[in-house]
């Protein structure tokens, strides 16, 4: 077999099964869809900070023309770290480009040959990626099960690290994260929380709202959900930044992020800082979704309804999408065969109208009324 012939059957198979996958472009429809939780991404105001911010550092190059340990490293994008460090209680950070080059980054760099990484089954592609990279023994534990979590760390070796998300990505739940800290402290493993859906939805993230940060490890924060822009940030201790720096190969091995990118990092966590109404604005919204099904009871912003089989969560979704609002089907194999959901974000910017009518369409698909 070729290697074209082996392309063109792979496709098919997922033509067959359902799971073919293809860009759409965005749409003039209510968004359902997007994780830009706080509507950061259509602000107008941080646009218009963002050009005051970058006028007022002139002149800026286009690009950043190297990576951090060459040409591309700035006086301001170190400062940006320590001020989002201050702003978590985090005695340091690293920027990385994207929230998945940051957990493959530190995933693949910190855990060794003979150390243990635990981490949630429901944990992100980039979690799973990076720990694959570090040659050391991946076990899962069943979603937000403590005692299947004991059990992996009885037989740990070596150092251990325990990699939990603070609010799923595809579920909308949340972590223990009180009692996974006091399980990880009792058998001495490091503790690693992905932030990426908590940021602005829960303000700094669950970590900081449970004042949990002195004794979680690292954590991740992404700024391409409520903040609504790009990039990451690994936060932990000065060591770790240090490490990083000289280990993480999805830092070295990149061009560093531009200036542009940076001041609307900056700028996002300004705006952040005077966000309330819009968090509580969003919290009342999915208090209204919660209110309005039976599905759900979490105070996150991502809902999801399992439908079941590819074709049928497809046909579901574009019901949903003629009758105006954005929502999309997530398919196997991203998720495991037969739960095949639709996965909707609740934004500040919805209001209580189009919520009520998603909700309505999805009770009369689902159950005729």
């Amino acid at each position: 077999m070729t290697t074209e012939q082996f392309i063109k059957q792979k496709l098919q198979e997922r033509q067959q099964g359902g799971s073919y996958r293809q860009l759409q472009a965005n749409t003039n429809l209510i968004d359902f869809c997007s994780n830009d939780y706080l509507g950061f991404a259509r602000s107008a105001e941080l646009s218009a900070l963002v050009s005051e911010e970058l006028q007022k550092n002139t002149p800026t190059l286009n690009g950043s023309t190297g990576s951090r340990l060459l040409a591309g490293n700035t006086l301001y994008a170190e400062e940006l770290e320590k001020s989002i460090a201050h702003s978590h209680y985090e005695e340091a950070g690293l920027l990385f480009n994207s929230g998945y080059d940051a957990n493959l980054g530190l995933l693949s760099s910190l855990p060794q040959r003979g150390d243990t990484v635990i981490h949630d089954e429901l944990a992100h592609a980039s979690i799973i990626d990076g720990i694959r990279l570090s040659h050391a023994k991946r076990y899962s534990f069943t979603h937000n099960n403590l005692e299947s979590l004991e059990q992996k760390l009885k037989t740990a070796q070596g150092n251990c690290y325990v990699v939990v998300e603070s609010v799923y990505s595809m579920d909308g739940d949340l972590a223990p994260l009180e009692a996974l800290i006091e399980l990880t402290e009792q058998y001495h493993a490091a503790l690693i929380v992905d932030e990426a859906h908590a940021l602005g939805v829960f303000d700094k993230g669950l970590v900081n709202m449970l004042n949990l940060h002195d004794r979680v490890f690292a954590r991740i924060i992404t700024f391409g959900k409520a903040l609504g822009c790009h990039g990451a940030i690994v936060l932990g201790s000065q060591i770790l930044r240090s490490y990083l720096i000289n280990f993480a190969r999805s830092f070295i091995y990149t061009t560093a992020a531009p200036m542009h990118q940076l001041a609307t990092i900056r700028m996002g966590y300004e705006l952040l800082s005077n966000a309330q109404p819009a968090i509580d604005q969003l919290q009342s919204n999915i208090k209204l979704y919660n209110s309005l099904t039976a599905s759900s009871s979490s105070l996150s912003a991502i809902k999801t309804v399992v439908i079941g089989g590819n074709q049928q969560t497809k046909d579901m979704a574009a019901t949903i999408q003629q009758a105006g609002l954005d929502v999309r089907a997530i398919l196997s194999p991203t998720v495991p065969e037969g739960t095949e959901r639709l996965r909707i974000c609740l934004h500040a910017h919805n209001s209580a109208e189009e919520i009520k009518q998603l909700t309505d369409i999805i009770k009369f698909n689902l159950h005729g009324a």
